[in-house]
């Protein structure tokens, strides 16, 4: 980078460790693992902010897997007509139920699939750093490791013979 500072990017806090950057948002496809839509935001924003931008008209009916980040979604749920299959959330003094824990743990076992991505990303593909100033260009960047990433799985997607009809 150069010496003025990257004014687009953003401080937060994950685990009790601080990261400067961006955050890479996507829709995945949960048969094939494949990325269908992506958006770059920077890193303070939330995870269930660009949920509006992931998803399109033609999504209406289909099940949207999300953790308990997306609770508190249902305009966008309803504008989309998706159905809820987000995680539920325990709070303080009211714990989940053992039959909501259940109903979680159906939900993470469709929404694991999408997760893979990210564990693909970070250690196959061997935690790719950005180095860009600027949301443009770091979203050119992030849409070019989505797409080497897209390449990879469609190659063992064929040698796999994992699409059938």
């Amino acid at each position: 980078m150069s010496d003025k500072e990257d004014t687009d990017a953003r401080w937060t806090q994950k685990g009790r460790q601080n990261y400067f950057g961006y955050k890479n948002h996507i829709k995945g496809d949960t048969k094939s693992k494949l990325i269908l839509t992506q958006e770059v935001t920077p890193a303070s924003v939330h995870d269930s902010q660009p949920m509006d931008t992931l998803l399109a008209e033609s999504d209406k009916g289909q099940p949207l897997f999300a953790d308990s980040a997306y609770v508190g979604q249902e305009e966008t749920l309803e504008k989309y007509n998706v159905r809820d299959e987000i995680c539920e959330k325990g709070y303080r003094g009211h714990p989940l139920t053992e039959e909501q824990r259940a109903a979680n743990r159906e939900k993470s076992r469709t929404r694991s699939r999408v997760e893979h991505i990210f564990g693909f990303m970070e250690n196959t593909m061997h935690r790719l750093y950005i180095r860009t100033e600027g949301l443009v260009r770091a979203t050119a960047v992030i849409g070019l490791i989505n797409l080497t990433y897209n390449m990879s799985r469609y190659e063992q997607i064929v040698r796999l013979n994992l699409l059938k009809d």
